[in-house]
């Protein structure tokens, strides 16, 4: 027998002796005595050596919670859920009692090919390999209902649909009787659905056996865009007749999308978002009720969409208070338990995506994905990596895929039922979360709801002040940016973004649109639209596609009032100033083969200034700038005469707190001498008491840890003539 089979019978026969064993020994655990919070905190204050606790220990949010260092039952003993199971009650842990265990969250994956015989190859694609939801994205022509012959830029983000024909290629050979399928309308369903339901209609499908939703956002485009194309009391009278259509045809089927994007990418906290959506998702039930609508029949109808953002934690707080505040509210209007479930799609927030070191992206949305998943998400939309730069290709939109892929399979994140519940820090915050969203909901509703909110611009400023603190912190590097503010990559050549050639989708959409249209009878569809104009309906609007009405026909057939205007908010990203400072020096090196240039005026051995030197390379890279190091100089002549020599534009002093007092009176004055051009910095930050000798000195700016990194790089380049 070998070594090999005997010793698998030996672990055989312990592993049956094991199973066999039922009596196990109590382990007595008194040896070790538990240690104390204060214990704990003294032995913090020690490995702090002088930082104070109050400071390094408690974490401050955007939204105006601090995590504290520890937590404890006894502070969370009245809110942990004893007695509350999965699927129950307020769906505090979950919509679903069974979790992903009978039903795993929807994979999503958005599909965005300009013409719609490539999207719909890529949504079959995409369903072959691991998605279980054709997910399409529209391009904004069509997201507006504008016919693409006189469309600026058809494809610029998406799919170009203006006809009966593009959507019944879009959608040809989709098994919608098995997977169910999203597409966001933008401010109205009812071009979109008409062409949705003409095409199915056309095909036999059955309407009755379609999931998913085509689902319209009118406050969410009138926020983005600041103004839509009709008042938004017309485009609730067509979300109305959309809602009311589907309960009777498409019982499956929602048409009310209401996504946080818009507040996410405006720089928004996680309760900002999440009060705000809650507020337009009121809005519209309220608009669904006046039209005639059940409370069962509007809420059924909504679908929510929120964005994953990059602090863990209060993403599964974030998505653990939605859902008892959402039933909360359905259940004031008279909503049943059913009524109240709140179905919640997700995606990772572009606001913390970066255009350099894109890969990073990729860990961004891995942690995004599984805090949506631990919070509970019922279906998740994994961005491709480079979704800042450009479309997806195979490749990103594979690893997008397949990481959720891994999650469900690998990983076993379909297993745990509510896998945060009972955790004291998630509870806490979960608590604190619903409170704050509550009370900014509060806010919004004393303003006499989310419209009148918006016109007076409240929302609008209560976000920018959200951005600005974000963008000062990315500026001193409190929040730090892989790739771009911390860590830069100078060997990065950024991802070519493959610009689409506008003209020639232009070209080939309007001749794909025109030969379909060239066989329709004009007098017929005429007529068809004036039957929309006179009765607005789902189904009038499906018999004018038919008849060769284009998305843009149907949206104009009817007259409405004008759109309110409100301040838009824009769309940002947290790196994007950074960005922006580093393509600045990069196209000034490109065209004049020039560069700013700084100078290390390293003083002593290297171990007397390699720290600083290393802190200093990193934080001035940052602006993509030429960094001159060297090992070190014994006096301070040899560095200024160093100095001199490299004819830099910038030079930085380098070494420890104990030297300086010594070094740099006699130094800076040598440096300025040397280049009289140059600014002179010095590398950490000066005690107070010889903080005037240094700038006497001749100490122009201090890089350290509380820098103003931006600023300071901004500066550099404008000495330069980079920037006016």
């Amino acid at each position: 027998m070998s070594n090999e089979t005997g010793g698998e019978l030996d672990l055989q026969a312990i592993l049956k002796k094991a199973e066999q064993q039922t009596d196990f020994p109590d382990v007595p655990l008194d040896e070790f005595t538990p240690p104390t919070y204060e214990e704990w905190k003294e032995a913090c204050i020690a490995l702090l050596k002088g930082a104070p606790f109050e400071k390094k220990m408690y974490t401050k949010t955007y939204e105006g919670i601090t995590f504290d260092p520890m937590y404890f039952r006894r502070d969370t003993e009245d809110i942990l859920p004893k007695d509350s199971f999965p699927g129950m009650d307020d769906f505090l842990r979950g919509a679903q009692p069974s979790g992903y265990l009978g039903k795993p969250w929807g994979i999503a994956q958005v599909c965005d090919e300009t013409m719609p015989a490539e999207n719909n190859e890529l949504l079959r694609h995409e369903q072959e390999k691991g998605s279980t939801i054709y997910h399409i994205k529209l391009d904004s022509a069509s997201l507006k209902a504008q016919d693409v012959r006189t469309a600026a830029a058809p494809g610029d983000e998406g799919v170009s649909v203006t006809t009966l024909d593009d959507m019944h290629t879009l959608l040809n050979g989709l098994k919608l009787d098995k997977y169910p399928l999203y597409l966001y309308a933008g401010e109205s369903a009812l071009p979109m659905l008409s062409l949705f339901a003409g095409a199915l209609k056309a095909s036999g499908q059955d309407l009755a056996k379609v999931r998913g939703i085509v689902g319209a956002d009118p406050l969410g485009e009138l926020t983005a865009v600041g103004q839509n194309s009709k008042a938004v009391s017309s485009l609730y009278d067509e979300m109305a007749k959309c809602a009311q259509w589907a309960v009777k045809n498409a019982p499956g089927l929602k048409t009310v999308f209401v996504r946080s994007d818009v507040y996410s990418r405006g720089g928004a906290n996680d309760v900002q978002e999440s009060a705000y959506t809650l507020a337009a998702a009121v809005a519209y039930l309220r608009a669904m009720l006046e039209r005639g609508l059940t409370i069962e029949e509007a809420a059924g109808q909504i679908m929510f969409g929120f964005s994953m953002g990059a602090n863990f934690f209060l993403q599964i707080a974030k998505l653990r208070a939605l859902r008892p505040l959402w039933a909360q509210i359905v259940e004031a209007f008279g909503g049943s338990k059913d009524a109240q479930r709140m179905h919640i799609h997700a995606r990772p927030a572009l606001f913390f995506k970066t255009v350099y070191d894109p890969y990073v992206n990729m860990l961004r949305n891995t942690t995004e994905i599984f805090s949506g998943v631990v919070g509970g998400v019922d279906s998740f939309e994994s961005s491709p990596f480079d979704e800042p730069i450009r479309k997806g290709d195979e490749f990103s939109r594979r690893i997008a895929r397949n990481v959720q892929i891994i999650l469900q399979e690998e990983f076993g994140l379909l297993q745990p039922i509510d896998p945060a519940g009972g955790s004291w820090a998630v509870e806490t915050l979960t608590k604190q979360m619903k409170e704050k969203i509550w009370a900014e909901f509060q806010v919004i509703e004393g303003k006499g709801g989310m419209l009148a909110a918006l016109q007076e611009g409240y929302p609008q400023s209560e976000i920018a002040a959200i951005l600005a603190s974000r963008f000062k912190a990315s500026e001193t590097r409190k929040d730090r940016i892989v790739g771009n503010n911390m860590y830069p990559n100078m060997t990065e050549t950024l991802l070519d973004p493959r610009p689409e050639d506008m003209a020639e989708n232009k070209k080939q959409r309007t001749a794909q649109v025109e030969e379909y249209l060239a066989d329709m009878d004009e007098a017929f569809k005429a007529e068809k639209l004036a039957a929309l104009k006179n009765a607005m309906s789902v189904e009038t609007a499906i018999e004018a596609a038919q008849a060769g009405a284009t998305t843009a026909e149907i949206a104009a057939a009817f007259a409405a009032a004008a759109s309110e205007e409100v301040t838009a908010i824009a769309p940002h990203r947290w790196s994007e100033r950074f960005e922006a400072l580093r393509k600045t020096t990069e196209d000034y090196k490109a065209e004049h083969n020039d560069n700013v240039k700084i100078f290390l005026a390293n003083m002593g051995p290297i171990p007397q200034h390699k720290a600083r030197a290393d802190f200093t390379t990193g934080f001035l890279q940052v602006g993509a700038f030429e960094v001159l190091t060297n090992n070190g100089f014994p006096t301070v002549d040899e560095a200024a005469q160093a100095a001199k020599e490299s004819g830099a534009d910038a030079v930085v002093i380098c070494s420890t707190d104990a030297t300086y007092p010594e070094i740099v009176p006699e130094l800076a004055p040598k440096l300025h001498e040397a280049l009289p051009n140059a600014t002179v910095f010095l590398a950490g930050a000066a005690p107070k008491e010889l903080l005037d000798t240094y700038n006497e000195a001749g100490i122009d700016e201090y890089i350290s840890v509380k820098a103003n990194c931006y600023k300071i790089l901004q500066l550099l380049q404008q000495k330069k003539g980079m920037i006016a």
